[in-house]
């Protein structure tokens, strides 16, 4: 290894600070200018470093559906999802984030209009469950009145 390559990666295992690498590495470059002296032509690099990106993970709409609407654990298993999602997103994997997120999403989604219809089915069923039963004893009584 010649002495003017740079090193990609850091040395983990030295102990030392990020600053204070940063600042050797700085160091680093300043005397291999001075080597080659002010003919050289100065080489620049830039990297860009992307902001993390942000990816919903539905957890507390999962956890809503979970904890108020689970007729079916489609909640449930949307929460399952979305905690793997958060995972992904820690860990820095954004596409696997990305997946989880959208299961998650499509299953609350699921969950969320299952739950309506079958809530909105069982009150309509009580309701006229309700009606035909009062109108059964209204007959009743009104049937043991006239004898």
């Amino acid at each position: 290894m010649n002495h003017t390559s740079q090193h990609f990666f850091t040395s983990a295992g030295t102990g030392l600070s990020p600053a204070h690498e940063m600042l050797k590495e700085e160091h680093e470059v300043d005397v291999l200018a001075a080597t080659r002296g002010p003919a050289a032509p100065v080489r620049s690099t830039v990297i860009n470093i992307r902001s993390e990106t942000s990816v919903p993970d539905h957890i507390v709409w999962s956890l809503f559906n979970t904890l108020c609407m689970n007729w079916f654990c489609l909640g449930f298993v949307a929460f399952a999802y979305s905690v793997k999602s958060r995972d992904r997103k820690i860990v820095g994997d954004v596409i696997g984030a990305q997946s989880y997120a959208s299961t998650a999403k499509c299953l609350n989604i699921c969950a969320l209009l299952l739950s309506l219809l079958l809530t909105v089915g069982a009150v309509i069923l009580l309701a006229t469950g309700a009606l035909i039963s009062m109108e059964a004893v209204s007959r009743m009584v009104h049937h043991l009145d006239g004898n």
